[in-house]
């Protein structure tokens, strides 16, 4: 087979198999031959590892996670494409192909079932953008043994996600991901690296998964539902954010305030991690 990042193979493949790429599906198919091969290496893949892919396309990305893993399994969730993967694949026999839809499925299971022979299981892919958010918070919140989430995103959703907490810059979704997990920015990718070439360039980021949370917040689900609420409307001060949408009163967001020595007329983007979960604490107290 031909290098999968070559724009030639690609459009041989597509017209073969009759396919046109989907504009709802977010479909961007690589064709930098350098960015997979450190995606792959960057990502965990090794001997005694498994590592699960969302989104193969026509398996870039997929081929180059074979060669260093010991088994990959690849979630594609556009059926067109299980022909061609079963074509551009061919030539490999550590690759499973499961057709589904990644926010559906039981990935505990899939990893279960897949992966008992190999020492660590890593997450890593080439996600379509406008499911970025929901595909990382699915994967953190369902605590998967999994030691790691190495993503493409949109560079602008990189800088967000990597910001320290406490800057501008950082956001709910930060918030989020530093709690189960510690993010760091490995490489940026430019729009001319992809076919078609999307409107923004990426970056690709890996998320290394905290055995336990760092941070003491009490009750995760009232956590995150501060954490929404704040955010929701980070221009405004902290007490007004929280009462805003009816998570808290005004009389019991400002004692919880006090009591975590937070003036009132602080935004939340200001507050670091400690802060949030000791506010979060206080709400709770």
């Amino acid at each position: 087979m031909s290098s999968l990042s070559d724009i030639g193979t690609i459009k041989d493949i597509m017209q073969r198999h009759g396919f046109s790429f989907s504009k709802g599906l977010g479909q961007n198919f690589l064709v930098n031959p350098s960015v997979c091969p450190r995606m792959a290496e960057m990502g965990g893949a090794n001997a005694h590892s498994g590592v699960l892919e969302i989104g193969p396309g026509i398996g870039v990305l997929t081929a180059e996670l074979a060669r260093l893993a010991k088994k990959v399994v690849a979630i594609e969730l556009d059926d067109r494409l299980i022909p061609v993967l079963g074509e551009t694949l061919a030539e490999f026999s550590n690759i499973k192909v499961i057709h589904g839809d990644a926010l559906k499925l039981d990935l505990a299971g899939i990893i279960r079932e897949n992966f008992s022979d190999c020492d660590s299981v890593a997450v890593c892919a080439n996600l379509p953008y406008y499911i970025t958010s929901p595909i990382i918070m699915a994967l953190l919140e369902s605590r998967l043994p999994i030691t790691s989430v190495t993503v493409m995103v949109q560079k602008e959703a990189a800088d967000r996600i990597c910001a320290p907490i406490g800057s501008r810059e950082s956001g709910a979704l930060t918030v989020a991901i530093n709690y189960y997990a510690a993010p760091h920015m490995l490489f940026k990718v430019s729009a001319g690296s992809f076919m078609p070439p999307p409107k923004v360039n990426s970056a690709v980021i890996r998320m290394d998964i905290l055995p336990e949370p760092k941070y003491d917040v009490g009750d995760e689900k009232i956590f995150f539902r501060m954490i929404r609420a704040g955010f929701s409307q980070r221009r405004k001060t902290i007490a007004n954010s929280l009462t805003s949408g009816g998570f808290l009163t005004k009389e019991q967001a400002a004692r919880a305030l006090e009591k975590a020595g937070i003036a009132p007329n602080s935004r939340i983007e200001a507050l670091d991690m400690e802060r949030l979960a000791l506010l979060s604490r206080m709400i709770q107290d």
